[in-house]
């Protein structure tokens, strides 16, 4: 075996290493894509659950004072009415 023979399959070895690693590489990044795409839809759950969460926080106030206004309408209607 030649030194041009030593030194092709040097390189032939060389490259077929670094092939390697960016197949390697490849199926990383497609792991780190993966993950940033669910960490996407994630973050677009919790926007959506926190708007919800603050609608409903919204209705149950107007509802905590829908009922006060009428426990105070009832005792109003309750003074008015004969004790016997």
């Amino acid at each position: 075996m030649s030194t041009l023979d030593a030194l092709s399959i040097g390189a032939l070895v060389l490259l077929g290493l670094i092939l390697l690693i960016l197949l390697l590489q490849s199926l990383r990044l497609r792991g780190i894509w993966q993950m940033m795409l669910a960490c996407r839809t994630a973050t677009r759950w919790a926007r959506i659950w926190e708007m919800e969460n603050r609608e409903l926080r919204s209705a149950l106030r107007a509802e905590k004072a829908h009922v006060e206004q009428l426990q105070g309408k009832l005792k109003i209607l309750q003074s008015l009415l004969p004790t016997s």
